[in-house]
C-alpha cells in the first residue's frame, strides 16, 4: 500500500517539477505533459505518457493493485531526474543569444543585398 502512495506522490512532484521548470500550468500529469510536450525529448515524453497513464488508476483503491509498481516508479525518477537537471536561466540566456543571432544574420543579408543593388545599379 505505500509504494501504491508513493507513485501517487511521485506523479505529483513530477507535476510540481513541470510547473517549477518549464512554467507548464495544469493541475493533472496528462495536461501538464500535453502543452510540455515540444519541450521534452521523445524519451522522456513516452516515460512521462507511462505515468501519466498511471495517474487515474492510481488514485482508485483496487485498480492500483494492477499497475507495474517498479516500472511507475523508474519511469518516474528518469522523468524527475531529467526535469531536475533544467537550468531555466541558461535556456533563457539560449533564446536571447540565438534571438540575437538571427537578427546579426539578417543584418548582414541585408547590408550584403543593398550593396549588390547599389554596385548593379552603378552607384558604387
Amino acid at each position: 500500500m505505500s509504494e501504491n502512495t508513493d507513485i501517487q506522490t511521485q506523479i505529483a512532484q513530477t507535476v510540481q517539477l513541470l510547473r517549477k521548470k518549464l512554467g507548464v500550468r495544469d493541475k493533472t500529469l496528462t495536461a501538464s505533459i500535453r502543452k510540455a510536450k515540444r519541450q521534452l525529448p521523445r524519451r522522456i515524453y513516452k516515460q512521462a505518457l507511462l505515468l501519466a497513464s498511471a495517474e487515474p488508476m492510481a488514485a482508485h483503491p483496487k485498480l492500483r493493485l494492477v499497475l507495474d509498481t517498479p516500472k511507475l516508479a523508474r519511469a518516474s525518477e528518469e522523468v524527475q531526474a531529467h526535469l531536475s537537471g533544467i537550468n531555466r536561466a541558461d535556456r533563457r540566456l539560449g533564446w536571447f543569444l540565438g534571438m540575437l543571432g538571427g537578427l546579426a544574420f539578417n543584418l548582414i543579408a541585408l547590408t550584403i543585398l543593398l550593396l549588390v543593388f547599389l554596385w548593379w545599379q552603378g552607384f558604387i
